[in-house]
């Protein structure tokens, strides 16, 4: 709003010496004016320039530019909390972060096939020891908190335009995919991990991640599409087998045919 208002010129015309005392009064009003207006738009900027660097994320590039041997590498950007980790709060022993179960074969085998970005939108101080913890192989490539997260209506949302990647080689997991990122079309929702021991949803998921890196195709998003209202893991299995069984079929009807 500030930048709108700046767009106007405002200037104090010269007043002739002959001018009455009345025209004189009119004009030192005006230019008292005019400094009242530059002095509450410098004010007005400097509050916009504040507020803004808490609401928007803090570049437009938050990633650095992929080098030319890696521009065909999709990116897969990983929530933190109740996707690879879960914190748990008790009295007696105060806050503690428990992996989820395959988090570390997960990340090493996606490390392999992915640019692996885990993006979390709590503090900085708060996040680098559990990722420094979580990296301990050197398997994610870079690390997001709450200073890249845009603040809107009260949250703190993921913002994958301002990735510096292309839109169509990004896939976003997350327990909360929905609720928390700025483009639904790029996300995989997961089950919340709330400490159940036999979870085994990050593993589960290897497979239809794999064949993603595996077959790039022109637009990640037109394939998640396709998997809307689907558990992701479990319709991959199904439609794989059915690609099986077509394989299967007609390898048969090749053979009676040749005899």
């Amino acid at each position: 709003m500030t930048r709108e208002f700046r767009k106007k010129k405002y200037s104090v015309p010269p007043v002739p010496e002959d001018a009455s005392a009345f025209e004189k009064y009119k004009a030192k009003a005006y230019s008292t004016a005019v400094k009242a207006i530059e002095m509450y738009l410098d004010v007005r900027g400097t509050i916009e320039d504040h507020v803004r660097g808490f609401t928007e994320p803090t570049s437009d590039k938050l990633l650095p530019d992929l080098q030319p041997l890696e521009e065909h590498v999709f990116t897969l950007v990983l929530d933190l909390n109740e996707t690879l980790v879960y914190s748990d709060w008790q009295r007696e022993r105060g806050w503690r972060t428990f992996k989820r179960p395959g988090v570390d074969a997960f990340l090493e085998h996606m490390s392999r096939l992915y640019e692996v970005v885990v993006y979390s939108d709590q503090p900085p101080m708060y996040v680098e020891p559990v990722l420094e913890r979580l990296n301990s192989r050197g398997t994610i490539s870079h690390r997001l908190s709450r200073p890249a997260t845009k603040y809107l209506d009260g949250k703190h949302y993921r913002d994958l335009s301002k990735l510096n990647r292309k839109p169509n080689q990004v896939i976003y997991l997350s327990a909360h995919a929905l609720e928390n990122c700025l483009q639904p079309e790029n996300c995989v929702n997961i089950k919340p991990f709330k400490l159940e021991s036999d979870d085994t949803q990050l593993l589960d998921l290897i497979p239809f991640l794999e064949y993603v890196a595996m077959a790039r195709p022109s637009d990640t998003r037109t394939v998640l599409a396709s998997y809307q209202g689907h558990d992701v893991a479990a319709e991959f299995i199904e439609r794989s087998k059915e690609h099986q069984r077509r394989i299967q079929e007609q390898n048969k009807h090749g053979r009676l045919w040749r005899r």
